[in-house]
């Protein structure tokens, strides 16, 4: 049964991770407009000038950056006078590259850097006002790499006056980023859009672990049930007729440590409520405290699914369908960019994106909560983890 969902995502790569001019109307319209991803110069022969704007401190921001200047560099776009420093922040990332980035074609902008605090609410609408001030003032930056939901929701709400890209937004339909998987609804705008990413992760898990309640926690705003794909859960939910036990962690506008102490205390309220847990995206989850968590769900022996990919089954989640290399978002990304300096609008490149079907599999943790893998599971592994943290 697991090989119906393989063989629906390789189908769906047919929407392919390379985005591509979209026609326009049924099966009549003109062929799509190709452009190009080599490097080129602005008209005048100076360099495109790139800003940045992040939600707020998020491990996968900076890590996704560095994903799309990696895509820019395979493409020829730039080069790097040393390795990308690991561990920065994305504040400290963005300076990193604006002095260090190699390029006749494309300028890090060092002061064209925004965010409303570290996830502050309070804080979004001035951080709108001095971006667009910038930009009708000094009218001096050509594109901006959004980084999440709210910077994303933040440039929508501008216009945006500038072509925009994008990223670490899980789901930009449902956070009112983009108006559909085919049309932004914004000519400058562009949001890379799995369909049915979440729902096919519960679906996967559940044929794996056929459980009859779900748990999963969020921050109970638009944003945190963006977030954590709620609405996707709860159609799974309805299809294969299982419940959901949710459990609300306020994640923004409080410090990182209130965040995790939010997250951790709702599972541990989970843990004796459900019979299986679906990790989803929240703020307190973090690097450091994602052992904590899986040590959590082992001892109450339940089956866990994490949203975001295989580091953090490595850190003694059972199990995952994500994607294993950003390098490919951020190579996606990256000749988003390129296409748009070559002519195009954003609106014209295909948001629709599949990651290469994956699974990440913990046998420690699958002893310590006494699961044992079908067999097709372990043979369809890619990724298979021997211990526990």
């Amino acid at each position: 049964m697991i090989s119906r969902y393989f063989a629906a995502a390789l189908l769906a790569l047919g929407l392919s991770g390379v985005p591509q001019a979209q026609a326009a109307g049924g099966t009549s319209a003109a062929p799509p407009q190709v452009f190009m991803t080599s490097p080129t110069s602005k008209p005048d022969g100076t360099r495109w000038r790139l800003g940045y704007v992040e939600s707020g401190e998020y491990s996968e921001y900076p890590r996704t950056l560095g994903a799309i200047v990696g895509g820019l560099q395979r493409l020829g776009w730039l080069g790097l006078s040393e390795d990308i420093p690991t561990g920065m922040t994305g504040r400290e990332l963005w300076s990193w590259l604006s002095r260090n980035a190699r390029s006749s074609q494309l300028e890090f902008v060092e002061d064209a850097w925004w965010q409303p605090g570290d996830f502050d609410a309070d804080k979004r609408a001035p951080m709108r006002e001095a971006i667009m001030h910038r930009l009708d003032q000094k009218k001096d930056i050509d594109l901006i790499i959004a980084m999440g939901t709210w910077a994303g929701q933040d440039m929508r709400a501008l216009g945006p006056p500038i072509p925009t890209i994008v990223g670490s937004a899980s789901d930009p339909i449902a956070a009112k980023i983009s108006d559909s998987a085919a049309d932004s609804g914004r000519d400058n705008l562009h949001a890379r859009i799995e369909p049915d990413r979440y729902q096919r992760q519960v679906r996967l898990f559940h044929e794996i672990v056929p459980f009859k309640k779900l748990g999963i926690v969020y921050e109970d705003s638009d944003a945190g049930r963006s977030y954590a794909a709620v609405a996707a859960v709860e159609q799974v939910a309805e299809e294969l007729g299982f419940s959901v036990e949710h459990c609300h962690a306020q994640s923004n506008s409080i410090a990182t440590e209130a965040a995790t102490e939010n997250a951790l205390n709702c599972y541990r309220q989970l843990s004796s409520k459900v019979d299986a847990a679906y990790v989803t995206l929240h703020r307190g989850i973090t690097s450091a405290s994602i052992k904590d968590l899986a040590h959590i769900l082992e001892k109450a022996k339940i089956p866990s699914f994490s949203m975001a990919g295989s580091q953090e089954v490595e850190q003694g989640i059972l199990l995952s369908l994500a994607q294993a290399d950003v390098s490919y978002v951020g190579l996606f990304h990256a000749e988003t960019i390129a296409r748009i300096f070559n002519g195009a609008k954003p609106r014209q490149l295909s948001q629709l994106w599949v990651d290469p079907p994956k699974i990440a599999l913990n046998l420690g943790t699958a002893r310590i909560i006494g699961f044992d893998p079908p067999v097709d599971i372990l043979l369809a592994a890619d990724e298979v983890y021997e211990k526990a943290p």
